[in-house]
């Protein structure tokens, strides 16, 4: 499976990910842009691209029998829209999120001096973008998709509602929390996405581009 940690910077993602890793078996732990990020301005199409090698990656790990859990910014519908997604024994995705307040605080702490207000700002916009993607893929799918990478396939899911059992993205939310209990969440989110998996109620399991959704399968 592919366990995707997503939200805006600052949340906690890859500090996360790297934590609840370690209580875990059978799986890797890797970040997004380990492959190297681009100089400003980004490419076209260069977050579509790397998400489709992290997928290729993470199907490279399940012929071994190992999950991925990565982080980055790429949401639920740029995971499901990459060419090979349905290859995936298993798609999961959560959002890290974090007020506002607290997103400015650690941006400056982490990388003091490094983005001005705009760019702080620009942080703060994309996560509330990130909120209403994760609870309806109509909200503003322009966004991902206006000038993306022509191998994406959007069509998947571009047709969906809010009430379809395949638009899940879970949310833990790190404003105010012990970093040892945000650790404790993910670390619960996996094992919960795993026994949805193999008790057959994981709503992205293998098959979900060509089946009808069964509103039964909500709960997974």
């Amino acid at each position: 499976m592919l366990f995707k940690l997503t939200g805006s910077s600052g949340a906690g993602k890859t500090t996360l990910a790297f934590a609840a890793v370690d209580r875990l078996d059978g799986i890797v732990v890797h970040e997004f842009d380990e492959v190297g990020v681009p100089d400003p301005p980004i490419p076209p199409h260069w977050r579509n691209r790397m998400t489709e090698l992290w997928v290729r990656r993470a199907l490279e790990y399940q012929a071994r029998g190992i999950d991925v859990l990565l982080s980055g910014n790429s949401p639920l519908g740029e995971v499901l829209a990459a060419p090979s997604a349905p290859l995936l024994d298993g798609i999961a995705v959560c959002l890290i999120d974090v007020a506002d307040e607290a997103r400015r605080d650690r941006l400056a702490a982490r990388d003091s001096g490094r983005w001005d207000q705009d760019a702080i700002d620009a942080f703060c916009g994309w996560a509330a973008w990130h909120r209403g993607h994760a609870r309806d893929p109509q909200f503003r799918p322009d966004v991902i998709i206006d000038g993306s990478w022509p191998e994406m396939a959007w069509h998947r899911w571009t047709a969906w509602t809010a009430e379809d059992p395949r638009w899940r993205t879970s949310l833990i939310d790190t404003t105010g929390q012990p970093l040892a209990k945000s650790i404790d969440h993910v670390e619960r989110w996996v094992t919960e996405q795993r026994e949805a998996y193999r008790s057959g109620r994981l709503a992205l399991a293998r098959g979900w581009t060509d089946e009808t959704p069964l509103l039964a399968h909500h709960d997974a």
